[in-house]
């Protein structure tokens, strides 16, 4: 994999690294290259007015222009004066990579284009989305470090197994879509499959949550008041068709709250109601309320329930401070408090999210089970015991000991040794000889093998992913190209060299070609094709050709009449000439 990397860049834990693939800029046709200028000035001439201010002095601050898709090297030699960085992904990818990144302040740009046809909106990520939606935005300092925050807590939201399925749906229809030639029932298919998995999601998980207050306003957020706002998620700012209808009374307006982490979204329809954040500070407030909500920060029977239930790779953190991560399959509750947890397969210990040496997925490759919770009768938790404490009760080494736990879990065996953390708490005892039972049934025994107790009266948090995320293999991901390419016909293969004649007409490398000429054989050969009409028209109205423009224009006429639907879109780059044009 060969990118050109940087300081921030360089801080990436190597399982994100799985995700970044090449920009391959050489790849992107000249009628890609049309297709984001028609987009770009659209957007810039309509957002000017309706976007926050942050969008139009981002496009200058992250060196994004008009008139080229943005190089992702060059983009980055901008974005790190601003503390941030760039990377191109393989679409779409989990969401909780997606957040590490954010978290990381690297922004993830899916470096395919959409297609023509899917101008003013395409499900899949594409770098119109990803460029020219989040990138300017991010400029504003208080957003960026939303941004940040957000990725920060919502890599740890617990997923479920019903999440992944979705994704998975979300990502084949992204594909698809974009995909040349795809039947349209295939894609209705896929659509009404994304509806059906929408409906019966079950009880909603914390990563379905936080991707609706994802959604409500990193993509489809507004700023401002309910009589007048302003659009700053980059949903809206990369789509010319929703843009424009969200600032109409056909989409209700709300006010922001932990309401929008309910209200679900359908990806492959306009939004019906959006809402509205009195300022980027206030995102910030709600996403703690959220926060507060989550296994992260509440722990508990609840939150290892929820990992078990999540079927993935999560953490549990105790009171001492010691972090399990494994694949959780089994909690002992009593009193409604979780007093026996279990892992199956590799399981590693942390403190402070750095691994316990010793304690590897290397030394626990089979698993963890561990008694958790208060000595029976006894008032004072093992963690809260002094020296003096431990030797009253006879735990210190070399002492052969039974204790009962709440909740008729009993340990019995050998103290080796114990493990202590930085403020001189226990939070490991390590047995021999050792037997563990819950009422009547063996959980554990051994004479060879050593135990490892956790000690720990609480679970204080449990959230998604290693403790140290050096303690497992996570590279899992093949890189590849999400759109699907299919072979470039001879008449496409044409079109596309007439949009490249035109552009270097427009940029000053090729002056020599004549406009007339490619106007009539396009008109002729390509009747339905409209962008390259309005690039030649352009370029008649800036060169005074009054004559040559209103013949371009007549022929905008007749395709119009061919084909209605793109009919605004005619207008709308007619108009975006026939005005004054806006520097950014």
């Amino acid at each position: 994999m060969s990118y050109e990397s940087n300081p921030i860049l360089d801080k990436l834990p190597t399982h994100l690294l799985q995700y970044i693939k090449p920009q391959a800029y050489e790849d992107y046709s000249a009628i890609d290259q049309a297709v984001w200028r028609y987009v770009m000035r659209k957007n810039v001439d309509y957002l000017s007015k309706v976007a926050h201010t942050s969008y139009l002095n981002g496009l200058q601050k992250t060196g994004i222009s008009i008139d080229h898709i943005p190089n992702m090297y060059g983009m980055n030699r901008i974005l790190e004066e601003i503390g941030w960085a760039a990377v191109a992904v393989d679409g779409f990818i989990p969401p909780a990579a997606f957040m590490e990144f954010q978290a990381y302040n690297v922004l993830v740009i899916a470096s395919d284009i959409r297609q023509l046809e899917n101008i003013e909106y395409t499900p899949a990520p594409d770098i119109i989305h990803e460029g020219a939606g989040h990138a300017p935005i991010i400029a504003n300092p208080e957003y960026a470090e939303y941004l940040r925050r957000f990725g920060e807590i919502g890599c740890k939201a617990i997923s479920s197994a019903k999440d992944f399925e979705l994704y998975e749906a979300v990502r084949h229809l992204s594909i698809i879509k974009e995909a040349s030639g795809t039947p349209k029932n295939e894609v209705t298919k896929a659509e009404q499959h994304i509806e059906e998995l929408q409906k019966n999601m079950g009880e909603p998980s914390e990563m379905a949550l936080i991707r609706n207050l994802h959604w409500w306003t990193v993509e489809y957020g507004l700023i401002g008041t309910v009589d007048s706002p302003k659009i700053y998620g980059a949903g809206l700012l990369s789509s010319i068709g929703e843009s424009a209808l969200c600032m109409t009374d056909k989409v209700t307006k709300i006010p922001y709250s932990l309401e929008a982490a309910v209200t679900p979204f359908d990806i492959t329809k306009t939004q019906p109601q959006l809402f509205v954040t009195p300022d980027f500070a206030f995102l910030s407030q709600v996403l703690e309320e959220f926060a507060n909500t989550m296994a992260l920060r509440k722990g508990g029977l609840s939150g290892i329930q929820k990992l078990i239930d999540s079927q993935e790779l999560g953490t549990i953190e105790l009171s001492t401070g010691l972090q399990i991560s494994g694949n959780f399959t089994k909690v002992i509750a009593h009193d409604r408090k979780p007093v026996f947890i279990q892992t199956e397969g590799p399981t590693a210990l942390a403190y402070r999210e750095k691994e316990l040496v010793g304690h590897s997925t290397l030394q626990h490759h089979d698993g963890f089970g561990s008694p958790l919770g208060r000595l029976k009768e006894i008032n004072l938790a093992i963690e809260a015991m002094g020296p003096r404490d431990l030797k009253a009760y006879n735990i210190f080494e070399g002492q052969t000991i039974s204790l009962e736990f709440e909740g008729n879990i009993k340990i019995s065996g050998e103290i080796i040794t114990g493990t202590r953390n930085l403020r001189g708490e226990i939070i490991l005892i390590t047995f021999k000889d050792c037997k563990v039972t819950h009422k009547n049934k063996v959980m554990f025994e051994s004479k060879n093998q050593l135990y490892n107790m956790a000690v720990g009266e609480q679970i204080v948090s449990a959230f998604n992913g290693p403790a140290d995320v050096s303690s497992f293999d996570l590279v899992t991901h093949e890189v590849n190209s999400t759109a699907i390419k299919p072979e470039i016909s001879k008449e496409q293969l044409r079109l596309e060299q007439y949009y490249k004649q035109v552009r270097e007409f427009r940029e000053g490398t090729n002056t020599t070609i004549s406009r007339n000429k490619v106007f009539q054989e396009v008109k002729t050969a390509y009747p339905n094709d409209w962008l390259l009409p309005i690039e030649l028209y352009e370029l008649a109205k800036s060169n005074g050709d009054r004559e040559f423009a209103d013949e371009i224009a007549r022929h905008l006429e007749l395709v119009k009449q061919q084909n209605p639907k793109v009919g605004h879109l005619i207008d709308d780059g007619i108009s975006l000439t026939d005005a004054k044009p806006i520097n950014v």
